[in-house]
């Protein structure tokens, strides 16, 4: 009922920029926070950034000054405008988001996952 679809990663060169979009699709009624995690190979999932309906943002140290979190809820869809990236920036980048849909007159709530985009910050 619900999708998430990522776009926007690549091969970078160390220093370089990146956007990555989000956009949600299907029967919406609210989008809660939404946010970006990423897996580097070997590694476990980790949070990068999470951006609340309101527009409250978190963002993991090792990305705080580098990365911005935004959303346009009217086209529900979220951005990670990434610079001054680092070699250990790359992994799988995956948008999470909590979403209220509706199928006929009944509301459900579920935490939704994009496929994952891969950046790699490479020279």
């Amino acid at each position: 009922q619900v999708q998430l679809v990522e776009s926007g990663g690549g091969l970078v060169q160390p220093g370089g920029s990146l956007r990555l979009s989000c956009a949600a699709s299907g029967s919406i009624f609210r989008i809660n926070a939404m946010g970006w995690y990423r897996q580097a190979p070997g590694k476990q999932r980790e949070l990068v950034a999470t951006i609340t309906s309101g527009g409250s943002t978190n963002y993991a140290d090792s990305v705080k000054g580098r990365f911005t979190i935004s959303r346009d809820n009217a086209k529900n869809t979220v951005y990670l405008q990434m610079g001054s990236l680092k070699p250990e920036d790359t992994a799988v980048y995956y948008c999470n988001a909590d979403i209220t849909y509706f199928r006929g007159s009944v509301y459900y709530a579920g935490d939704y996952w994009g496929q994952g985009t891969q950046v790699t910050v490479s020279s």
